[in-house]
């Protein structure tokens, strides 16, 4: 049986991505089990992943793209015990996901409740378990508290703006302002982006400042993001969209900065939030967090802002839509029986 996957050849644009067809499947080996995917999504991290830009990943092309993907147990390995065959499964990838057939180990795969779409199941892998750790497990926001939101009108963003209504706390978020309507319908106060005296219109919004900074861009956005705090504020940065799309700044600088300020008396508190390396920590966390994002969605309490939906085989012009900042909210990608 053949096995259609999307991987790229080398670093570099949207044009690396190429669909090739394995004559076989893989074969799950120990405690792995093959999964059928039945959708996989298209995110910044993937971006960097295919511009060789995202530190925690060290493998080097040929390989396939995928952070995150639903799918249901195809076949055991001669060790799995924790599955069964039609099972369906979550997983945070990293890579790999943009593929038909992929074998995953046990240990590391999350029930998906049968009541939950499977588009919206993969939209809250990464986009709705990163806002939630930054919100309780780093931030620790609490009733009342004031956030801003930089890029609230994307996958992360109108997730952060969903889980914070749900916390009571108060979200302003920057976008274009083609994505005002989606923050505003979300509870958020909508700033435009445009960084031409974006920090006083920041000050102007949100008045003696805010509690919470969540900035996805790095570089320059990081200083504003620092000067908008309130005393005793936290500043927590978790991308560097900027660099990655030639807009300035420097991972290591952005490191660097991060470290500096929050060893300075200066009243603030600074982080560095990544998904993968939070859950190489507490691997019990990501499985509680999105456990506990499934079921949110299936008592309706979330739910994932979906910009579209695009067959695996279309993942190229899914990453020039990613790049262009046209999309509010995700981009899911269907795979195999799901995109006919």
């Amino acid at each position: 049986m053949p096995n259609t996957r999307v991987v790229i050849g080398e670093f570099g644009g949207p044009e690396v991505l190429q669909v090739v067809t394995d004559d076989r499947l893989p074969e799950p080996v120990g405690s792995e089990v093959r999964v059928r995917v039945l959708t996989t999504s298209a995110a910044f991290t993937d971006v960097m992943i295919r511009k060789g830009l995202y530190p925690d990943v060290k493998e080097q092309p040929p390989f396939a793209l995928g952070y995150d993907m639903v799918g249901v147990v195809d076949k055991l390995g001669p060790q799995a015990r924790l599955y069964e065959p039609g099972q369906r499964i979550a997983d945070l990838t990293t890579i790999g996901a943009y593929a038909e057939y992929v074998c995953l180990p046990e240990a590391e795969l999350v029930p998906v409740p049968e009541d939950v779409d499977p588009v919206d199941a993969v939209a809250v892998i990464l986009s709705f378990v990163t806002p939630y750790q930054m919100l309780h497990r780093v931030a620790r926001v609490t009733e009342g508290q004031r956030i801003l939101v930089h890029g609230a009108g994307g996958a992360v963003g109108t997730a952060m703006l969903q889980l914070a209504r749900l916390a009571n706390v108060e979200a302003f978020g920057t976008d274009t302002i083609t994505k005002h309507d989606v923050i505003s319908e979300l509870g958020g106060v909508a700033i435009d982006s445009d960084p031409e005296n974006l920090e006083a219109r920041l000050k102007a919004a949100t008045g003696g400042g805010v509690d919470v900074v969540f900035d996805a861009l790095g570089g320059e956005s990081l200083n504003r993001s620092l000067h908008i705090l309130k005393p005793g504020g936290m500043l927590v940065a978790y991308g560097f969209q900027n660099v990655v799309m030639g807009k300035g700044g420097s991972i290591p600088l952005d490191f660097i900065k991060l470290k500096l300020w929050d060893l300075l008396p200066n009243g603030h508190a600074t982080s560095f939030y990544a998904i993968g390396s939070m859950r190489r920590h507490h691997p019990e966390w990501f499985k509680e967090d999105l456990a506990r994002m499934f079921t949110l969605l299936s008592q309706g309490k979330i739910k994932p802002v979906i910009a579209r939906t695009m067959p695996l085989t279309e993942a190229r012009r899914a990453h020039e839509l990613i790049e262009a900042g046209e999309a509010k909210g995700k981009i899911v990608l269907l795979v195999g029986d799901q995109a006919r």
